[in-house]
């Protein structure tokens, strides 16, 4: 799936991952290919990112929202 993580000043990730896991405000949530479509406000914590060669990457947020459509992801981080 492809995801896309921004900030108000610049974009974090932009790429293919096989999964994502994601600070949701009422507790951590894991997306895979496919997932249904889902709407989330993201508290502070980390992002985790698998890519397709099996590197985990980090990326540390004070907040945001994400949306999942279509196995795309877009974060909207703080």
């Amino acid at each position: 799936m492809k995801i896309e993580i921004i900030t108000p000043d610049k974009k974090l990730f932009e790429g293919e991952v096989k999964s994502a896991v994601f600070p949701g405000a009422e507790g951590s949530f894991g997306v895979l290919n496919n997932h249904a479509a889902l709407i989330s406000i993201l508290k502070e914590g980390k992002i985790e990112l698998i890519d397709e060669n099996n590197e985990r990457k980090e990326f540390a947020i004070k907040g945001g929202v994400a949306e999942i459509i279509n196995s795309k992801v877009i974060v909207l981080a703080d």
